[in-house]
This record gives C-alpha cells, sequence and structure tokens, in this order.
C-alpha cells in the first residue's frame, strides 16, 4: 500500500505511539455464551467502554492532532451518525479547536446530547439531512466553503492509521493464539486499518467484516468492483448506516480482507440482547455487528475468535423496537389481520379456535376505526417456540374467519407495525 498516502502497517503502529496517552486500553474478555456456541474461545474487544463510548476517538484524534497550525485556525468540520463526531469533539476540546459537526437527523438524541456534553463550547452542531450521506454532502460543503479541515469518519489516511491501531490492542492483550477476527462494516475505516496491520504482522488470521443488511455497501463495492450509492439505506444500525464506502477503504478491503457477510438487522437486536442479558454488555446495534456475524459463520476453525464491540452508545428509548424487531427475527412474533364478522361472539370465537395454549395476544387493534363491527383488526401473537407457526396457521385456516398473515418482509407489515 501507498506509503505517501500513510496506508501502511508502519503508519497504524505509529499512530498507536501517538494515541498511546489518549486513548484508553478497553478489555479484552471470553465470552463464555458464544465460545459454547460456536466451539472455539470467542473473545469481545469492548470499544463500547473507550472514551467516547466507541472506538472512533481512535482515528478522529489521530487526524486532528496532526493538522498545522494555519488549519487549525480555520478549524474542524465533520459529518458522523454519532460516534466519530464524539471523537471529533472530543479532540476539539482537548487541542483548542473550533468544530462544526454534521449529524442526520436519525441520530439517536442519546448520541446528540453527548456530542455537546463532550465538546463544550469548541463544538456545534448542525442536523444535516436524513442519512449519514446526506450529512457528509453538507459538511463537504461547508468545508469548501469555509475552509475548515474535514475529519472524514473513514476514508482518510490518518482517520484509517488511527482506527487500525485496534488490531495492535488485541493482539497484545489476547492470552491464546486467534484464527478469526469479525469487525463492523460502515464505510469501512475500521477493518481496512486493521487489516493494513493485521496482513503483515499476522497473515494467517482470517479477517470478516460484517455490515448490516439494510446498509451493505461494502458487499455492493465489492459485487461492482467499486464503490457504488446504494438505491436506499436502513438507518437502523445508524452507527454502519452508510450508503457508499469510501474511495480509499474500498481497495484496502478488496485486496485484505477475507469475507463480507451481512446481517439481518433482527439477528442484530437479538445479539444485542444476549449481550445486555448475558454478558452485561449495553452495546449500540453496530456494536452487535461483530458477534452477531460470528454466530453465523460457516467456518471457523480451531483458534479464537476475537469480534469487535465497537460501540454502545445506544438510546434506552429503543429497546421496545430492539425487542420487537428480534422478536420477529426469531419467529416468535407474528401478525395477522382479522376481519370479524357482524355477529356476537366472533371474538371469542377467534380466541377458541385459533389460540394455542401458549400463544400470547400482545396488540388488538382495529384498523378501520370508525367501524369497529366489521374489522378488519390488526392482532399481534407471541409463540412461546418457534415451531409453533406452522399448528396456528392450521388453525386460522380452519377457523372459518377471514385471517390473512402479514409478513414480515412485506410493505404492509412496515406500515402497520
Amino acid at each position: 500500500m501507498s506509503l505517501a498516502l500513510g496506508l501502511s502497517a508502519a503508519a497504524v503502529a505509529a499512530a498507536a505511539q501517538q494515541l498511546r496517552a489518549v486513548v484508553q486500553r478497553t478489555p479484552l474478555v471470553r465470552s463464555e455464551r458464544l465460545s459454547a456456541e460456536i466451539g472455539t474461545s470467542v473473545w469481545l474487544k469492548r470499544e463500547d467502554l473507550q472514551i467516547g463510548r466507541s472506538y472512533k476517538v481512535r482515528g478522529a484524534y489521530n487526524l486532528i492532532s496532526s493538522v498545522t497550525a494555519e488549519e487549525r485556525q480555520r478549524g474542524i468540520v465533520c459529518a458522523s451518525a454519532g460516534n466519530h463526531a464524539q471523537g471529533v469533539a472530543l479532540s476539539c476540546s482537548a487541542l483548542g479547536i473550533r468544530g462544526r459537526i454534521f449529524v442526520p437527523s436519525a441520530t439517536p438524541r442519546q448520541k446528540r446530547e453527548r456530542i455537546l456534553a463532550t465538546g463544550g463550547s469548541w463544538v456545534e452542531l448542525v442536523v444535516g439531512g436524513a442519512t449519514y450521506d446526506e450529512a457528509g454532502a453538507a459538511a463537504q460543503a461547508a468545508s469548501e466553503e469555509s475552509g475548515a479541515v474535514l475529519a472524514h469518519p473513514f476514508d482518510d489516511p490518518r482517520t484509517i492509521a488511527g482506527q487500525g491501531t485496534l488490531a495492535i490492542d488485541l493482539h497484545e492483550q489476547c492470552p491464546e493464539p486467534f484464527g478469526t477476527v469479525v469487525v463492523p462494516v460502515g464505510g469501512g475505516g475500521l477493518i481496512a486499518g486493521m487489516a493494513l496491520w493485521l496482513r503483515e504482522r499476522c497473515p494467517g488470521v482470517r479477517i470478516v467484516g460484517a455490515e448490516p443488511a439494510g446498509a451493505a455497501s461494502m458487499r455492493a463495492a465489492l459485487s461492482a468492483g467499486r464503490p457504488v450509492a446504494l438505491p436506499s439505506v436502513d438507518t437502523f444500525v445508524d452507527g454502519a448506516a452508510v450508503g457508499r464506502v469510501g474511495s480509499l477503504t474500498y481497495p484496502l478491503v478488496r485486496d485484505l480482507v477475507d469475507e463480507i457477510v451481512t446481517v439481518p438487522e433482527g439477528a442484530v437486536c437479538t445479539e444485542m440482547l444476549s449481550l445486555y442479558q448475558v454478558e452485561g454488555v449495553i452495546a449500540e446495534p453496530a456494536g452487535a455487528l461483530a458477534s452477531a456475524a460470528a454466530r453465523q459463520l460457516e467456518r471457523v476453525g480451531g483458534d479464537g475468535v476475537v469480534c469487535i464491540v465497537s460501540g454502545g452508545n445506544n438510546d434506552v428509548s429503543r429497546y421496545a423496537d430492539i425487542l420487537e424487531r428480534s422478536l420477529v427475527h426469531e419467529g416468535l412474533k407474528h401478525y395477522f389481520l382479522v376481519t370479524f364478522p357482524q355477529q356476537p361472539g366472533a371474538l371469542r370465537r377467534f380466541l377458541d379456535s385459533v389460540l394455542g395454549p401458549d400463544d400470547d395476544i400482545t396488540l388488538f387493534e382495529y384498523v378501520k376505526k370508525s367501524n369497529k363491527e366489521t374489522g378488519p383488526a390488526l392482532v399481534g401473537i407471541e409463540l412461546a417456540r418457534a415451531g409453533d407457526l406452522a399448528a396456528l396457521l392450521a388453525r386460522t385456516r380452519a377457523s372459518g374467519l377471514q385471517i390473512e398473515r402479514v409478513p414480515p418482509g412485506s410493505p404492509l407489515f412496515t406500515f402497520l407495525v
């Protein structure tokens, strides 16, 4: 890789020295749950415990600390879904540099509040569009207009090198050999930087990228042979919801990374809940990407697996949605449109003939508010076991009632639920 661009293992090592007095050496802990499930040792690199509760401070500080005295006067501008913004805010405050931070409207309130609390009077927060890519365009325009230095969250050699220092940490920390590293992928900065160092210093390690199925921009780039813009982006995994990967990160991932896997958002939610309930880890959606992906890898081998828990900036108000998505993904939650006839006992007939002994109605809402006598009603049913669905569907067909299942992948599902 080009040394002129700073894209090398040596640049990552130099960034590690620069950051040693700034970032924390976060824990690397063994997950007994995942180790038992996968059949080999699984280690969690806890960057949710990093300054700003994310690895992003590594790249942000490495970039901002390198600007010249003249560039400091012009200030810093950046776009971020939230975590990079906190790293920029911390760096601007620590170095005494003015910063202007653009975030998409999908950025959770918790992240916005932390950005302002971290940066204090040194930063200004601006909502710039509905997605990260729209916020990025606004930040680019502001940089060109004002001359401020653009602190890119992933597509800058200094950001890539800083984020890549995570590889050095886990290599020095792990008490046993590891054969696979699973890394969350948004724009590709973290996995590109880690791959630069690992390919040179630990060439036998398998490097796997994990990106959300609703924002699989790296998979799209690899298929097209170049970075391409996704036609739409699901912003639920906000820390990795990038519609187009970087021009610098793409060739590094193409040449150095073994595999990119996509993870359904529901599987991310299930893993978030497991991390919390078993390990006591409060991960944001992007923070659960790697360990969720590890559970679906086809081959692991005898050596251990390291999963990067990339961040823990999750808004507690999102947990109802997280639980809902998890139940749907696990096949435990199902929705039906039931048209009740205009006759006495219709609801009792539904309860007696359709519900099984372990089934539970979790939602009952008339869709047509002006006509509750003839429905239809949206009914949510939670099963005790995913395998109970076949019997439930058989009872709906035999009931004689007009019952239509709302499949999870349909537009109707997203509209009603």
